[in-house]
């Protein structure tokens, strides 16, 4: 590795809509365990977590996630240098340009490497090797660095890069001689036999100040905006919120159209780590484990006669018998059936659920809160119940509601309750009511999780219909 530490960044915008119905918009699937116990923005963190050969990471991240990936990323003992929010991606080179300048305020010099949050990459050894390699090609040649993965078949869900001529005495690193867009079936071929093409990883090296310095020459409208977005972020609680009216007028344009394909001074380092982005279901299924019939299984899964397919369930049993070439997906409110060679297209199944007004792409019956969570159990006319579960010490805001009342009922723990200007102490079996427009809170005191069951009954039972009125985590 260099002597000058390399700044790692992580971005975290994504909503990996073609791993729908697993992946949505507010749990997206950096957050979720899919190639191991631990999820994909927690692998990420951890490869590059080394203090000898790291700075501590910068990630951008989606201010709706922000709670969950401060937590996954403290549940691994990883303390980044900080986590910034973005209230709407902007793409890549935006994200990259903020962590950039935040970066450049104190070390000038840094090198940053930039990885989206929700990749695997099985060899890491491999992975730092072409790193260190690229590190020194950033910092002495003063190059833009890309890294190439040596494809393993015509894959035509990737971007490629072809490779020039190799850089001087740089060890495996090319001059960039094009970036080409998705090739169809039989131009991929072609790629891949004459060896000069690579996977586009979507993963860089950059001296910060030679990455600032190109996008002032070729995207200047981004770098403006994310000037403005830096000088005008504040401090929400552990996070640092970018300025959202500045961030928000940058163009959203990748790292790719902004500058790499524009700059003269791109290189690829071609590398074989072990690389997949897990951009579908597809892709999953290849780098899953799978039995004697080529099928990978998860889950509560039973199979008769079922070849070459993917079966997980994250709710009811899937019994399947006969069948071939599928992805078959279940949660607890949403079952996903796909011809196989079809999995790219998800996304476009989850723009159809946007625009016919459901929530399904947005959210899970679960949705997690930086208070602990809640499930909806059942819901009909005038009525919703959920199960609502805070985490030791945690409380919910103080707030109220104009068109619904609720009953609680405490199943597991202990609950410190404000009703109005009552405080209760309810243990397990002892249920409260909550009248209409009455200001209440529900707190955790004691060291176990608190499980309480609400029946919710009203004229509107939407999760807008909170008025905050005081919150521990800043939430308006």
């Amino acid at each position: 590795m260099p002597e000058v530490k390399l700044h790692p960044v992580i971005l975290s915008g994504g909503a990996g809509t073609r791993l729908w119905p697993l992946s949505r918009a507010l749990y997206p699937k950096q957050l979720l365990p899919l190639a191991s116990d631990r999820t994909l923005i927690q692998e990420t963190a951890a490869r590059v977590s080394d203090a000898a050969l790291f700075a501590p990471t910068v990630v951008v991240c989606n201010a709706e996630h922000r709670f969950i990936v401060a937590e996954q990323l403290a549940a691994t003992d990883i303390r980044p240098q900080a986590i910034i929010l973005e209230a709407q991606g902007r793409n890549t080179a935006p994200a990259a340009a903020v962590a950039a300048l935040r970066i450049a305020e104190h070390d000038g010099d840094a090198v940053m490497l930039v990885m989206p949050s929700d990749h695997v990459i099985a060899d890491a050894p491999a992975f730092l090797d072409a790193v260190s390699g690229a590190a020194r090609t950033a910092a002495n040649a003063g190059r833009l660095v890309t890294f190439g993965v040596c494809p393993d078949g015509p894959e035509t869900g990737y971007g490629y890069i072809r490779r020039g001529d190799l850089l001087g005495d740089a060890k495996g690193c090319h001059a960039v001689a094009e970036f080409t867009e998705k090739p169809d079936a039989e131009t991929a071929a072609g790629y891949l036999s004459s060896g000069d093409y690579f996977w586009n990883s979507g993963i860089f090296l950059f001296p910060v100040a030679l990455y600032l310095e190109e996008l002032e020459r070729f995207a200047p409208d981004v770098l403006t905006a994310c000037r403005r977005a830096v000088a005008g972020a504040h401090a929400d609680l552990a996070f640092e919120r970018l300025d959202d009216e500045a961030f928000l007028s940058s163009p959203s344009i990748s790292i790719d159209y902004a500058v790499m394909e524009r700059t003269k001074r791109a290189a690829v380092v071609p590398v074989d780590i072990g690389w997949s982005d897990i951009g579908s279901w597809t892709a999953l299924w290849r780098i899953s484990d799978k039995d004697e019939a080529g099928t990978a299984i998860s889950g509560d899964v039973l199979t008769l006669d079922v070849t070459n397919s993917l079966l997980r369930s994250d709710g009811p049993a899937i019994a399947a018998l006969g069948l071939d070439d599928l992805i078959i997906v279940a949660t607890k409110d949403v079952v996903l059936a796909a011809a196989k060679d079809r999995a790219q297209d998800v996304k476009c199944l989850v723009e159809r659920i946007a625009r016919s007004g459901r929530e399904e792409h947005r959210t899970h019956l679960t949705v997690y809160r930086p208070w602990g969570s809640f499930e909806t159990i059942d819901e009909g006319p005038r009525f919703k119940v959920k199960r609502i579960v805070v985490k030791p010490g945690a409380k919910l805001s103080l707030q109220k509601h104009h068109h619904r009342a609720e009953h609680w009922v405490v199943v597991r723990g202990t609950a410190r309750i404000t009703r109005g200007e009552e405080t209760l102490l309810l243990e397990e079996n002892q249920s409260t009511y909550i009248p209409l427009g009455t200001a209440h809170r529900l707190e955790n005191p004691g060291k176990i999780p608190l499980h309480i069951i609400e029946v919710q009954s009203g004229s509107y039972l939407g999760e807008d219909d909170i008025v905050r009125l005081e919150d521990t985590y800043g939430r308006g």
